[in-house]
């Protein structure tokens, strides 16, 4: 067991690129098993734990993995297994998306019920109401669902909600469909279309992803190809406010200054300074910021996966702050960590209310989960004396290299083994 040890209280300063996307690149490896011709040459690809355990799976189901530096090569002509039931896909959220890779090439599959942060009730049932329209049965047994079907026929679906879970699964399954199939209320977020686009580069396609409505004319077979993920916007979000919280500057490189509008206009809000390069956004932030309300919402609105990190920079925030999280019902388990430190947060249901407070001050925390996680080192940073940060796995799992990334900026941060 490892932790993360912080000595607040240094401004940050210096360039940073950025590592490719986590939400696409787990959505990207599971849709590679599509096809049934070629390899698929994946470039920046995120060195984080959800990636290797999506690698091992990959690998329990017949196919061959080169790893190289940020890239994977994914051979999955010749996959031998359809049943995708270990730790693995137990211990991780985006494991699902096995069930419409394989459902869409094989026509069947059995994939455990996955796991992930403990954020709230994260149900897949528009997932199978998509499946089942398609023409799948789905059944639930012993933990796992299990899915076939003799043919997948185009249809219309209308998701009940928006869900990015269920957009790419269904769509992965629809790409080789029967027939037109048309998604509406679909997600919009730009992993989704960074699915979509990878779909096309094997042979898809799809159109119209990045609108509320997608259409997949579905085609015979998928073939290999070479693809680059699209850079994170979560973790660009989260240097960006490490840079408003320290009172420093940096340069996030690597990015899509558009992902990153949402959080850009709240940083500005707040009194910090935001410049938009082509490919990199510069935030320097000078004096006391002032607190500002904030609501997650899909994209385009803010995202939820920021919504942690920025709610610690507002513990430190002149005046009173509102965040509420409309996506997740269990999203603010980082504010008992956030009262170690001296923050003054207030918890209503899916509201978190916030009094600014002059500072907080190190002490021992935990990263309840992946984005929680985030929330803490920011705390780390901005706080007055050491802060040590537990359970690290759940950052492990979305951030590549956190400590070597924030040391290159000026912090003082290291990982340190656990006695027992």
């Amino acid at each position: 067991m490892e932790k993360l040890v912080v000595h607040g209280g240094n401004r940050l300063f210096g360039d940073i690129d950025i590592s490719g996307a986590k939400n696409a690149a787990v959505a990207i490896i599971p849709a590679a098993l599509m096809a049934s011709e070629g390899t698929c040459h994946i470039d920046n690809i995120p060195s984080i734990e959800d990636v290797h355990c999506l690698e091992r799976i990959t690998k329990s189901l017949g196919c061959k993995i080169k790893t190289n530096v940020n890239s994977l090569d994914i051979d999955s002509s010749e996959i031998t297994n359809l049943d995708a039931c270990t730790e693995d896909v137990r211990r991780m959220r985006a494991s699902y998306y096995f069930i419409g890779a394989l459902l869409g090439r094989f026509k069947k599959a059995r994939v455990e019920l996955p796991g992930g942060c403990p954020i709230g009730v994260r149900p897949i049932d528009q997932h199978i109401k998509g499946f089942e329209a398609l023409g799948a049965t789905v059944k639930i047994e012993h933990g796992a669902v299990n899915i076939k079907a003799d043919r997948l026929i185009g249809t219309n679906i209308f998701f009940d909600v928006v869900s990015v879970g269920a957009t790419i699964n269904v769509m992965l399954a629809a790409t080789l469909a029967e027939g037109i199939t048309t998604l509406e209320n679909a997600a919009r977020e730009p992993h989704v279309v960074d699915v979509a686009n990878f779909l096309n580069f094997m042979g898809a396609n799809v159109k119209g992803a990045g609108t509320d409505i997608i259409r997949i004319t579905g085609v015979e077979k998928l073939y290999g190809c070479s693809y680059s993920v699209i850079p994170d916007q979560i973790e660009a979000g989260t240097f960006m406010i490490a840079a408003a919280a320290t009172g420093g500057e940096i340069t996030v490189k690597n990015v899509i200054p558009k992902h990153l509008e949402s959080i850009s206009a709240k940083l500005i809000e707040m009194g910090a300074e935001v410049i938009e390069q082509d490919d990199s956004v510069t935030v320097r932030s000078k004096g006391k910021l002032k607190g500002v309300n904030i609501k997650t919402n899909p994209y385009p609105g803010f995202p939820t996966d920021v919504q942690q990190p920025m709610s610690t920079l507002l513990c430190v925030a002149e005046g009173r702050s509102i965040v509420t999280e409309s996506i997740w019902e269990s999203r603010f388990k980082h504010v008992d960590e956030l009262k170690k430190m001296g923050a003054d947060v207030k918890v209503e249901g899916r509201t978190a209310i916030i009094e600014g407070r002059e500072k907080l001050t190190g002490a021992v925390v935990k990263a309840t989960d992946l984005r929680a996680g985030a929330a803490m080192v920011i705390a780390g940073l901005l706080a007055e004396g050491r802060t040590e940060i537990h359970s690290i796995e759940h950052i492990d799992r979305g951030y590549p290299n956190i400590e070597v990334k924030f040391q290159k900026l000026g912090a003082k941060i290291y990982r340190e083994t656990i006695k027992e």
